[in-house]
């Protein structure tokens, strides 16, 4: 599912116009977006949550010139289901 198509799910469910919901839409992504930038944590319950997830240090391989690189320690986004979210997922679609 694309942006596109979530904005058109929500805009025929509410009856609001499709520019309306897609700013909505952009604008919780960059509430998001600001907010893990800034170090923050995002709960969002019965959903699930947006968090800084650290990465350690590590030794990679340069496979092409046969040689060892340091990848330094960083932080990602990470989405982490709520519980509730994952039992609806594995109740509801079956295994490919």
């Amino acid at each position: 599912m694309t942006k596109a198509e979530i904005v058109s799910k929500i805009s025929d469910k509410l009856g609001i116009e499709k520019g309306d919901v897609q700013a909505t839409v952009e604008s919780f992504m960059e509430e998001v977006k600001t907010s893990l930038e800034s170090g923050d944590n995002v709960y969002l319950r019965g959903f699930g949550s947006f968090i800084i997830k650290t990465r350690a240090e590590k030794t990679g391989r340069n496979i092409s010139k046969n040689t060892t690189i340091k990848i330094p320690a960083h932080n990602i986004p990470a989405f982490k289901p709520a519980k509730v979210f994952v039992e609806g997922v594995k109740s509801n679609v079956q295994v490919k």
